[in-house]
């Protein structure tokens, strides 16, 4: 997917852009645990991983972090991919303008909605609002995109030193599957993107598609993997590797998890769902 920039609205500069947190506890419109984490790996906090053990000995969320020297045809890993079902389309910016998105119209949003207040519905809304609306890290660049437009607007100027044109890469399956946590094995590392600022997107429970995005400026690379579960499912995998975490906390559980030093390149898989955008040359004409 290419998209030509239009050029951000006044909103998305830094100082002005509604922030997250690092790690957002989500609870799915439903109820159910299946959106149960969304990483700013930038600052990656999570729990309980020993890289390289069995995937029933480790917290499941955790089962996505991996190093560089991983990334290659024949490896076998353990990977967490969380249903989420299909996320609801995202409005116009139209449509997303005339309803608030704000913890402040909480109450009338529930109503609006028909949502009973401490439903896990209820409560969806109330922990996206109120993680859309916590102060950002100093440095960090993060956004909650209502609208199609809002997050093309985002991405575009995010990129406005880079290049007019973008694309978005997303993780997909080739097969069914209701397992969540299993073995991998690389079949092929089939793409390579440098990215020295990326986009990653990440869907959010709400009763129509938010999106909390956040900013990546520092060395990236961005692949694209084939994988085979132990069971027979597919999957088109993307993954990112942040080539220099010198700039993250000396304990970031990142560095025990992998046994690797601070500093190092910092991998992990993108979930199915979210979005990592990356700036393209000028698209040639046949």
């Amino acid at each position: 997917m290419c998209f030509h920039g239009s050029g951000a609205r006044e909103m998305a500069r830094e100082d002005d852009i509604p922030e997250g947190v690092n790690v957002l506890q989500l609870h799915s419109m439903d109820g159910k645990d299946e959106n149960k984490h969304v990483h700013d790996t930038e600052h990656m906090h999570v729990h309980g991983h020993g890289h390289g053990h069995s995937s029933s000995h480790m917290d499941p969320s955790a089962a996505i972090l991996f190093t560089m020297k991983d990334l290659k045809p024949g490896k076998t890993l353990p990977i967490y991919f969380p249903r989420k079902g299909v996320p609801p389309l995202m409005q116009s910016k139209e449509e997303a303008d005339s309803i608030p998105f704000s913890s402040a119209h909480l109450q009338n949003l529930l109503d609006f909605f028909s949502f009973s207040p401490g439903s896990p519905k209820a409560k969806a809304v109330e922990f996206t609002q109120g993680a859309c609306e916590l102060k950002h890290r100093k440095g960090e660049t993060k956004f909650c995109a209502t609208s199609k437009e809002s997050m093309i607007d985002f991405v575009s100027y995010m990129f406005r030193q880079d290049s007019q044109y973008f694309r978005a890469y997303l993780t997909s399956y080739l097969t069914k599957s209701t397992i969540l946590l299993q073995n991998y094995t690389i079949l092929e590392v089939s793409k390579e993107i440098a990215a020295p600022n990326m986009v990653g997107c990440h869907i959010m429970p709400y009763p129509y598609a938010i999106y909390y995005c956040h900013a990546h400026g520092r060395e990236n690379k961005v692949f694209e993997v084939s994988l085979q579960g132990e069971n027979g499912d597919r999957v088109d995998a993307v993954s990112v590797c942040h080539l220099d975490t010198s700039d993250w906390e000396h304990d970031n559980v990142s560095f025990r998890m992998l046994g690797i030093e601070h500093g190092d390149p910092v991998c992990h898989f993108f979930p199915i769902g979210d979005l990592i955008w990356v700036p393209t040359p000028r698209p040639t004409l046949d």
